[in-house]
């Protein structure tokens, strides 16, 4: 275990004196497979465990299609006069 501390260690050291656009890549490199990984199975992990709960993948019912605009009558509005802000 002393071994892999000295290592992770050393490579920490080593990412913390590049520069910033360098480590921002090795950083990004490092940690963007490993983030799909962790999402990966995790999406597969609560998949199983929903199952087994009985909580499985269903399909939504449809929302019936609206009625067109053009098809409902709309009265006509009354107009109303245009009022000024009563500033000065």
């Amino acid at each position: 275990m002393q071994r892999i501390a000295g290592w992770w260690d050393g490579f920490e050291l080593w990412v913390a004196g590049l520069p910033f656009i360098p480590q921002f890549l090795v950083v990004l490199v490092g940690m963007v497979p490993i983030s799909f990984a962790i999402a990966f199975l995790l999406d597969r992990a609560l998949r199983a465990i929903f199952r087994l709960l009985g909580r499985e993948d269903r399909i939504e019912p449809s929302i019936p299609a609206a009625v067109p605009v053009a098809a409902v009558p709309v009265a006509a509005a009354p107009a109303r006069p245009t009022v000024g802000s009563g500033a000065r």
